[in-house]
């Protein structure tokens, strides 16, 4: 079994380049909005914990499967412990089936995520985002809240690449990202 974890800011391009990632390995993509938006739909609010219980059980549940593999895509505040533990509990759910662990980090200035934040494929796919106006204030926002870029030596994970991606195609950054881990 093979766990990537792809993680950067806000619309950076997680979800696109795993979709990329999909198309040229047999891992499986788990992207963090696909627990986030039923959450919001059924509860009319994000409600962290009802998320964070959703996650537990596909990740048990995937872990126990025969699958080779799942890239979960996420934002990681380095400047809050409760990200760092939230990997930590992710990592212990899979250890004991012999998990590889990747990880891979997508980086890129505020004025391309704020393009990326407009993109049809993130709106379909992402309808708490539609809100165009309340998505780009929530992303500033969050810049201005959190740190989501690691410092350099930051990451101690053996298998860890740290990508700029602002001048490359989802699709480039997923054969970046497969040659690297030889996925």
């Amino acid at each position: 079994m093979k766990l990537l974890f792809l993680f950067g800011d806000s619309a950076v391009g997680k979800m696109t380049v795993g979709q990329e990632l999909c198309k040229i390995t047999d891992l499986r993509l788990f992207h963090n909005h696909m627990t986030i938006e039923p959450v919001i739909d059924i509860f009319g609010y994000f409600s962290g914990k009802t998320i964070e219980k959703l996650r537990k059980v596909i990740f048990e549940d995937f872990a126990a499967s025969d699958n080779y593999g799942m890239i979960f895509t996420f934002m990681w505040a380095f400047d809050e412990p409760s990200d760092w533990k939230s990997g930590e509990k992710i990592r212990k759910i899979f250890e004991p089936y012999g998990t590889e662990f990747y990880y891979a980090e997508l980086v890129a200035p505020l004025e391309i995520r704020l393009e990326r934040n407009k993109t049809p494929n993130r709106l379909e796919n992402k309808p708490s985002k539609r809100n165009l106006e309340t998505s780009e204030q929530r992303l500033i926002h969050d810049d201005e809240k959190h740190r989501f870029v690691s410092f350099e030596g930051e990451i101690p994970f053996e298998n860890y690449i740290k990508i700029d991606n602002a001048n490359l195609s989802a699709a480039e950054t997923a054969r970046i990202i497969k040659e690297r881990f030889s996925l």
